[in-house]
């Protein structure tokens, strides 16, 4: 799937065996740092604000697709990702 607000490439992770989502950053994209050069963790929330919390924001919030609105933080030297999605099923465009 193309996501045209940080010109990425994502694989699906439903369709891993391990959950593994993998991103293809192209050159020109906009995101550098800590998100593009480190592995993190994303989970779903219901909130992003509430998921947030005190943390420093890295990358976002911005809207990943028509439902999805993703944030990167850091968290305890690691990278997060929250994902909160408007609508109920898999955030996958065709999944």
């Amino acid at each position: 799937m193309w996501v045209a607000a940080t010109r990425v490439w994502v694989t699906d992770p439903a369709r891993h065996p391990h959950r593994i989502e993998f991103l293809r950053f192209e050159p020109d994209s906009p995101v550098h740092g800590p998100v593009r050069d480190l592995p993190h963790m994303a989970f779903r929330v219901d909130r992003l604000e509430e998921a947030i919390g005190g943390d420093p924001i890295l990358l976002g919030p911005f809207q990943a697709t028509e439902t999805l609105r993703v944030v990167f933080v850091l968290r305890d030297g690691a990278v997060f990702e929250f994902m909160e999605n408007a609508a109920e099923g898999h955030w996958f465009r065709g999944a």
